[in-house]
């Protein structure tokens, strides 16, 4: 592979493809392949490449803290927990397709967080951006956001997120203006955007 054309992999954001050139030339080399499908399976793996990095990167950014997922939650500790029917939520993805809430209710070590984080991994996986937030992290960051006048600009990031999971909903005594900001927000999120809260 040439300087000029690996500088222009790179002007086209194309890394992966100077990554498995060599490969990539073995597979030409053993002609099972025409020069129309060698191009598509390069350029289908390429995709799939840059398609997993995004994923990976909306994950990153989302600040999960654990990565809880539905298949490993123990249904069978939660007796009292319908387990088909938060699959059919799960697996039907309206939640997200539909911009609909979803709170998760119960006494602490129940696993509200680690079937709300499947959730939002899921949305996640499926190409929706996301957030992990506790609720003193947030009622902090908008009651910070009035000190510092940059309220719009935080709240404008808040709605930006296709699914915000709000952790430990209640877990805090905070001042009047701080609820006042925060139903602002769930006000502006209902129905268009999906909002996934924990609380006990």
């Amino acid at each position: 592979m040439t300087d000029e054309l690996i500088k222009m992999l790179k002007y086209l954001r194309l890394s992966a493809l100077i990554e498995n050139w060599d490969r990539y030339l073995k597979i030409a080399a053993k002609g099972n392949f025409s020069h129309a499908r060698l191009l598509e399976y390069v350029f289908s793996e390429q995709y799939q490449i840059k398609k997993e990095n995004a994923r990976e990167m909306r994950a990153k950014r989302a600040a999960i803290p654990e990565k809880f997922v539905l298949e490993t939650f123990p249904f069978k500790r939660q007796s009292k927990l319908n387990k088909k029917r938060i699959e059919a939520i799960y697996d039907g993805f309206d939640y997200m397709t539909k911009s609909r809430n979803i709170i998760f209710i119960g006494p602490t070590g129940t696993g509200k967080t680690g079937l709300a984080t499947s959730f939002l991994i899921h949305a996640i996986n499926q190409g929706y951006n996301g957030l992990f937030i506790t609720f003193p992290e947030l009622v902090e960051r908008l009651y910070q956001s009035i000190a510092d006048n940059t309220q719009a600009k935080t709240v404008k990031k808040l709605l930006s997120y296709d699914c915000l999971l709000i952790d430990k909903l209640g877990y805090m005594e905070i001042e009047s203006v701080q609820v006042g900001l925060f139903f602002n927000l769930m006000k502006k999120r209902h129905k268009n955007k999906t909002t996934l809260i924990t609380s006990n």
